[in-house]
């Protein structure tokens, strides 16, 4: 496929997620490529790991993801690997390895210009000055990977801080998406991308704010049995901007964003993203 211009590049770490129930796969670039894939899309990821780490049930699903979307690994020592700890409602995350900045000149010529190009770092992955190299028609971010600090030498405790991002590039991103929790660190960028792009303030099970050029609406929510959470986010982001790399209005694109993301957290894990037909079931089952 590089040999081909994709619908979708996303970039970012893959990650190793410690949880009570032992290590999974993870990180924003899994699910919202898979987001992508599953709505139709030609997808590729960009990632950097060390593979020999995975242990083989982690390779057995990295391998299906495979079979649908085209990853190029960067090597590397490490793979970025997370423990995230529920306390009160909030989540607190600790680093335990870093996997190192993502180059973006390994990425093939024809994958700069794709359809959408979804930024999705996680830990510090990916340098904004490195941005400039790309040209997609619709420029994603999820921003949260850039606001997060941790000690360089011991890991440990990770901390969120105010999101800092070149204004050359707020200038080029089309659309953003935050959590509710991350939208204090990131009011000014939030502001200036929804001036004349399309800004997203998630708030789970309360649907979230959408500035779409100045205009303020409530996100939309479809009502879903929750089983797990995590990467919720980042399906919803990867199907807006799927949505609307494949030209659909911004009303239906939030609206498949938000069944894909309510249909995520039914289910367990990166292979729970759901694919297309299913996220259309959902939005009719609820239409009028």
């Amino acid at each position: 496929m590089a040999s081909r211009v994709p619908d979708v590049v996303v970039i970012g770490h893959l990650t190793i997620d410690r949880t009570p129930r032992g290590e999974a796969l993870g990180g924003s670039v899994l699910y919202a490529a898979l987001t992508a894939a599953r709505y139709g899309a030609r997808t590729a990821i960009l990632t950097r790991a060390n593979l020999d780490l995975l242990p083989p049930d982690q390779h057995e699903i990295l391998a299906a993801i495979s079979a649908e979307v085209e990853i190029i690994v960067q090597s590397s020592d490490a793979t970025t690997t997370f423990t995230n700890v529920d306390v009160g409602g909030r989540r607190q995350q600790s680093l335990h390895a870093w996997a190192g900045e993502i180059d973006l000149t390994g990425l093939p010529p024809l994958w700069r210009g794709a359809g959408v190009i979804h930024l999705a770092p996680v830990a510090q992955e990916i340098d904004p000055r490195q941005v400039n190299r790309l040209a997609p028609r619709i420029l994603g971010c999820t921003p949260q990977g850039w606001m997060r600090a941790w000690d360089r030498t011991h890991f440990g405790r990770v901390r969120l801080g105010h999101l800092r991002v070149p204004a050359d590039l707020v200038a080029r991103i089309d659309a953003i998406v935050v959590s509710y929790e991350e939208a204090v660190e990131a009011r000014d960028t939030i502001e200036a991308v929804g001036r004349r792009g399309l800004a997203v303030v998630t708030r789970g099970d309360q649907g979230g704010l959408v500035i779409d050029r100045e205009r303020r609406t409530d996100a939309p929510f479809y009502p879903a049995h929750s089983v797990d959470t995590v990467g919720a986010g980042d399906v919803f982001a990867a199907g807006l901007f799927t949505a609307r790399g494949g030209g659909e209005s911004v009303a239906a694109s939030l609206r498949y964003a938000a069944a894909a993301a309510s249909l995520k957290v039914a289910g367990e894990g990166v292979m729970s993203v759901p694919n297309h037909d299913a996220v259309m079931a959902l939005i009719e089952r609820y239409r009028n």
